[in-house]
């Protein structure tokens, strides 16, 4: 056998178990099997393994595979087993079942109040549901408070009665958005409210928990420090989300320049800032490395300190990978044990899953393991490939080496996820990573000395400057003409195949097998054919797209690779609106804004093709301006137009009408009477999602 199949596979169990134990979970994720295929995998493993025992010693050698087979088919049951155990049904089915309008629902905040424009948020667990009896209740909501000018007297551990009804929470269901609800459901959280002043009852008595109260309390500390120290918005967001990971206060514009930068990872907590805190740790405790008693209390120290600083963090999968990894190496330093890096990184990966498996589906944990074994898989070879003496040029060479072997194994990950590729990554980590290790740093002298005013203002005003010379070098890098390769889409299937053609060329370099670059090759064949497919199919397509953007009136004409836009100017500027709504539809279609279509026409509210015809109303028509009933295929209603359903079928002659999200909702809800009542089809952006007709 290959010697890297030896190093990766046979000195690595862990990672052996982890595998099918993946495989388990992805089963029940995308086959919703139930209880049965578990407990049936189990018994025949356990049957399997109870009949070799029995076996003779000759023919327990030549079926020894039989042991591998059982644990690898308990591993996937156990799988299957947790996700079905991690499903909330019985939590959404509680409050969806309940037929009250007005419950009395019992709900304790799980977090502070978090200040939004026009709202304030809170996760709350919701406990007891009252209506005619009391029901005990489990899972978790997003509480929105209206914001009247008045805080509401609210904190973590409140608890309320509402007396509103729950919503569930949706997608917006345009194409290729984010995916929210899945998002919320893989945290347990299926609905929210939206709670006006008379909404809810706030009760006497907390309910808190001593340890999440603690770690609030920690992050509460950090937050008035940086905050009563870095006046400047923008470096405060960025010192927030750096040092805790708390992205609320950060400018949305200047997120997106880190990540078309390619160095959004630093203001995503990862493997990073703990590594850059156990270097600081180890460098105050360099002067006692001699004593005895130093051999313990490092490791201890070091422990608490992660994993303190994990949970204020957040604990997010990423740093919890990283935080279960050092932790590793440091009880195996303490106890002389050396341990298999690969070895380390499932054994995290497996405990972060176990303890919830939905943590497969989160980018963040996904890129941070991807970036992870790329370090340690290529970093080494990389770094070999040119020799500097020069300390100096050694250890930029070095820094070099690791983000370059980081980009190989996320690279496919960026492309689905994020749909661009920053093409000088490796210049702007070459000057951000070094700076954002000092800002850290001086945030964390902050903190020492917070209590000290004088002292405390001039690190506030040192790493507000730092924090200004980053942003400022991110934002000129970003403004840089094809600095980043844009409107890149990929699928989940092309996805897989680059990582083939990844592991195919990497096998080739490394061990000159030939049947590895063939399979390369292969696979970028496959990839470049079924990318020209898709682009083929996208060049003949002719679609309307009627967006759901609450307030906003927005459609896309779409004509081949070219869109038309109809709707408000606002959302056509490069802002959060535009990016989160507009940019994913167009580049999941392939589609560039253009001013007007080569063969469909619209003009004075009319879209006309070859086959269809559809007319957009957004003010009040009189009759006097129709003379017959006009054949259209669908009328879009937009922006409150005062008109009912039976004024509309005397001058169209039409049975599809569409309520984008520009209207109120009691107006849509009365046009869907009237369209009940005279049998025809109807739509409604804001309650069933975006609106896709073929023209």
């Amino acid at each position: 056998m290959l010697k890297f199949n030896i190093i990766i596979w046979r000195s690595a169990p862990i990672l052996r178990l982890l595998l099918p134990f993946i495989t388990g979970i992805l089963l029940q994720f995308h086959f919703n099997m139930d209880w049965r295929i578990t407990c049936f995998g189990c018994a025949f493993a356990i049957i399997i393994l109870f009949v070799y025992a029995f076996l003779n010693t000759a023919l327990k050698f030549s079926y020894s595979w039989l042991t591998g087979l059982s644990i690898q088919l308990l591993l996937i049951s156990m799988g299957i087993g947790l996700g079905i155990v991690k499903q909330t049904a019985m939590d959404k089915s509680q409050i969806a079942n309940n037929n009250d309008p007005y419950p009395s629902i019992l709900a304790t905040l799980q977090e502070p109040l978090i200040e939004k424009a026009k709202t304030f948020k809170a996760l709350a667990s919701i406990e007891m549901i009252k209506n005619d009896g009391s029901t005990r209740a489990s899972g978790s909501a997003l509480l929105y408070f209206q914001k009247d000018g008045i805080r509401p007297m609210l904190h973590y551990g409140s608890r309320i009665i509402i007396h509103q009804s729950f919503q569930p929470i949706s997608n917006s269901g345009n194409p290729g958005a984010f995916d929210y609800q899945q998002y919320c459901a893989f945290q347990h959280i299926y609905y929210q409210v939206y709670l006006t002043g008379k909404g809810y009852q706030i009760l006497s008595g907390d309910k808190k928990n001593f340890f999440d109260e603690l770690i609030l309390k920690m992050r509460a500390f950090v937050l008035h420090s940086l905050r009563a120290n870095i006046s400047h918005p923008d470096a405060l967001g960025i010192a927030e989300a750096l040092l805790i990971g708390y992205r609320v206060d950060l400018d949305q514009d200047l997120v997106q320049a880190y990540s078309n930068t390619g160095v959004v990872h630093i203001i995503a907590i990862s493997g990073l800032h703990i590594a850059m805190i156990y270097g600081l740790i180890l460098f105050f405790l360099k002067p006692f490395r001699d004593r005895k008693w130093i051999r313990w209390l490092k490791p201890m120290l070091v422990l608490i300190v992660i994993w303190g600083f994990t949970f204020i963090a957040g604990a997010a999968p990423s740093i919890m990978r990283s935080a279960v990894m050092f932790s590793f190496i440091i009880v195996g330093e303490t106890f002389s044990k050396r341990i298999n890096i690969y070895n380390n990184l499932a054994a995290s990966a497996f405990l972060i899953l176990l303890f919830n498996p939905f943590s497969l589906w989160d980018v963040g944990f996904q890129l941070s393991y991807a970036a992870v074994f790329s370090i340690v898989i290529f970093s080494k070879h990389i770094n070999n490939w040119i020799y500097f003496s020069n300390k100096i040029l050694k250890y930029i060479w070095q820094l070099c080496a690791v983000t370059l072997s980081a980009q190989i194994l996320t690279l496919p990950l960026i492309l689905f996820y994020f749909h661009q590729f920053p093409g000088l990554f490796l210049f702007t980590n070459l000057i951000a990573v070094p700076l954002s290790g000092l800002i850290l740093y001086f945030e964390i002298l902050l903190l020492i000395v917070s209590a000290f005013t004088s002292i405390a203002i001039q690190v506030g005003k040192a790493t507000s400057l730092s924090i200004g010379w980053m942003n400022d070098f991110i934002l000129r890098i970003n403004s840089i003409p094809d600095a980043s390769w844009q409107f890149i889409q990929v699928s989940i299937l092309q996805t897989v195949i680059l990582y083939f053609a990844i592991a195919g060329l990497a096998y080739w370099l490394l061990r000159k097998q030939f049947h590895a670059l063939f399979l390369s090759l292969s696979s970028l064949l496959l990839f470049f054919m079924l990318r020209a497919a898709d682009i083929i199919q996208k060049e003949q397509a002719q679609k309307l797209i009627v967006y759901n953007i609450p307030r906003h009136k927005a459609m896309d004409i779409m004509e081949g690779r070219n869109c038309q836009f109809i709707g408000d100017s606002i959302l056509q500027q490069d802002g959060f609106l535009y990016n989160f709504h507009l940019k994913p539809s167009r580049i999941l279609n392939r589609v560039r804004a253009v001013t007007q279509l080569s063969s469909i026409n619209y003009q004075h509210r009319l879209i006309s093709s070859s086959h269809r015809k559809v007319i957009l109303i957004d003010s009040v028509i009189h009759p006097s301006i129709v003379d017959k009933r006009i054949k259209v295929d669908a009328i879009i209603l937009s922006q409150n137009p005062k008109l009912n359903i039976r004024q509309l079928t005397a001058l169209f002659d039409c049975d599809q009408f569409v309520f984008d999200a520009s209207n109120s909702l009691w107006k849509i809800n009365q046009w869907k009477k009237d369209c009940e009542n005279l049998h025809l089809r109807h739509h409604s952006i804001p309650e069933q999602g975006a609106f896709v007709m073929e023209l």
